[in-house]
């Protein structure tokens, strides 16, 4: 059985294999607290350039969408965006401009 870490899932870049886009690095993971079990991986948008510390939505990759978990990569075939309105973490110039 191979086991990795949550620091390792972050090492390796997201790839989705449909379009051969890279969608950056693992930012966080969703665990069932009832089961202990790992749920889908979360990779926090990309900064977009129109405006500062605005983001990109997040993207949410389910468990049974990852297709391999190699050394330096994971393929994924699907993934949806995720709306950021209630999330904790923000761009990094939120909150000088209130």
């Amino acid at each position: 059985m191979n086991c990795c870490s949550i620091t390792d899932l972050r090492n390796k870049q997201v790839i989705n294999t449909k379009t051969g886009c890279q969608l950056g690095f693992v930012s966080d993971v969703e665990i069932d607290t009832c089961n202990g079990k790992l749920v889908a991986l979360i990779i926090w948008g990309r900064a977009r350039l129109s405006g500062l510390g605005k983001r990109e939505d997040d993207i949410r990759i389910c468990w049974n969408d990852i297709q391999v978990i190699g050394d330096d990569t994971i393929l994924v075939c699907d993934c949806e965006r995720v709306c950021r309105q209630n999330k904790n973490h923000k761009g990094v110039f939120e909150n000088l401009f209130g």
